[in-house]
């Protein structure tokens, strides 16, 4: 379920205060990037205790390094696509790309495995990680794992990973996949709760109606749950 929302507003939107007043958005509101948009709400997340394991993001957020050192000071497990040219500090000491130090694995370190179900049948990929860092935290650790296709070998998806030591490479690749789940999700509310389908005018109709949208969609997703285990649903107990 969706929890948590934010509306990004570009740097020359804040800059034309006259613009922002004209549809609600108070001189207070100042520019906020994407990444410092996701941090406040893991933030809330986290104050309010929500229950979670790991955090997952697309390229455009792990690729972020203060994100990835914030999440880290949170002791928050995760694991975050990147860059095919970003680079980390080998357990040697050394800073190497990611995409050279998988290309150094020998063939048997990958394994295939499955972390879901598509449209077309299970999600086939070959995984492989590799520790990175000098120094780990007591019952912590660092990796780089890498997707690559089974159709085509040379396609390579990369993840900076920091978790609990005993992660076992299917955990890491679990994770990696959940975000093919999370898109789903974000689909699912947009067909049936028209999360996308707003003609907003204004700052606080953009938040109401993005909300309500939310609610719908958990509305549906515990009633789908319900459902499931064959018990009875009713507006009042939703």
């Amino acid at each position: 379920m969706l929890i948590d929302r934010e509306l990004y507003l570009p740097e020359a939107w804040i800059a034309d205060r006259d613009r922002c007043r004209a549809v609600g958005v108070s001189d207070e509101v100042g520019f906020t990037s994407k990444p410092r948009q996701a941090m406040a709400m893991l933030r809330r997340a986290f104050d309010v205790g929500v229950p979670f394991a790991w955090v997952t993001v697309d390229e455009a957020y792990g690729q972020v390094e203060y994100l990835r050192v914030w999440l880290e000071e949170q002791d928050a497990a995760h694991v975050l696509a990147t860059k095919v040219t970003d680079t980390v500090t080998t357990i040697e000491g050394g800073e190497r790309r990611v995409d050279e130090l998988i290309a150094a694995l020998p063939e048997r370190a990958w394994r295939r495995l499955s972390v879901g179900v598509g449209a077309h049948g299970p999600r086939d990929y070959d995984w492989a990680r590799v520790p990175v860092r000098i120094c780990w935290r007591p019952g912590r650790g660092h990796w780089v794992l890498a997707r690559r296709s089974v159709k085509d070998p040379a396609e390579i998806a990369y993840y900076a990973c920091f978790g609990p030591r005993r992660s076992t490479l299917l955990d890491l690749a679990w994770i990696a996949g959940a975000r093919w789940r999370i898109e789903e999700c974000f689909q699912q509310a947009k067909n049936e709760a028209g999360l996308d389908h707003h003609q907003v005018r204004s700052w606080r109709a953009w938040y109401a109606h993005i909300t309500l949208s939310m609610f719908a969609h958990a509305w549906l997703a515990v009633s789908r749950s319900v459902a499931a285990k064959g018990e009875s649903v009713s507006a009042n107990r939703a």
